[in-house]
């Protein structure tokens, strides 16, 4: 694992020249950018392993590279901020990045959540097709059709759903829907998980402010409850 390519994206030399010499020294093959523009132009050349970028840049700032590289990968992406203010978070999250860290950060801390977001993206379980009414999955290659039409996730949002339709019917807690999707430090970040599911719904309820897939079980978490029409294909 700790031969992975990772793109780091800041505009700051000085974080750029500490992040490069922390990751190849944990053995890491590190490329970087200086700006949104150069870092979706490597992304799309290199295909990284995870990206680290900078929230806050000058020109395309880092939530517009962030989802400028979603259109084209699913590499892990973790957001840098310099502010620990909840509707960054939300931002990021929404634009497709896997995690974030404020700055000033630990490097121990960094060095975890890639460690982490390698992980999980490198072995993720793949299950059977699921079939249901007005929804179909397909785990393996990662496609989702919503009544017909075919439907972008993010990997957070895939991850999430992946997660829950493995326990249909279940209710998952918030700190186990938290920590099999986010990694095991995870467990108080409901905002984190409230977004994913916000933006899940939008892309997979027919009335999102009325879900009939993914239901909320107050002060517990959420349940994927498929009509009893539904079936797994094997």
């Amino acid at each position: 694992m700790n031969a992975a390519n990772i793109l780091v994206v800041d505009d700051e030399p000085q974080i750029r020249r500490v992040l490069r010499s922390t990751l190849t020294s944990q053995g890491y093959v590190l490329t970087d950018a200086k700006t949104g523009e150069e870092a979706v132009e490597i992304a799309r050349k290199s295909k990284p392993d995870l990206i680290l970028l900078d929230v806050n840049m000058p020109g395309m700032g880092g939530i517009e590279t962030c989802r400028e590289i979603r259109r084209f990968s699913s590499a892990p992406i973790i957001m840098l901020t310099v502010r620990n203010a909840e509707r960054d978070k939300v931002l990021a999250l929404d634009a497709g990045a896997d995690d974030y860290v404020v700055k000033p950060f630990g490097i121990e801390e960094l060095l975890a959540r890639v460690r982490a977001s390698l992980r999980r993206h490198s072995t993720g379980e793949t299950l059977p097709p699921f079939s249901a009414k007005d929804i179909s999955i397909d785990f393996e290659s990662r496609r989702v059709e919503v009544r017909g039409e075919e439907v972008h996730l993010t990997p957070k949002e895939f991850d999430v759903m992946k997660h829950l339709i493995m326990n249909q019917g279940k209710p998952l807690t918030h700190r186990r829907l938290l920590q099999a999707v986010w990694g095991p430090d995870y467990g108080e970040e409901t905002e984190n998980l409230r977004v994913v599911i916000n933006q899940l719904r939008k892309k997979i309820e027919a009335d999102p402010t009325h879900p009939k897939f993914i239901l909320t079980e107050p002060w517990v978490g959420y349940r994927f409850q498929p009509p009893k029409t539904s079936a797994r294909k094997s």
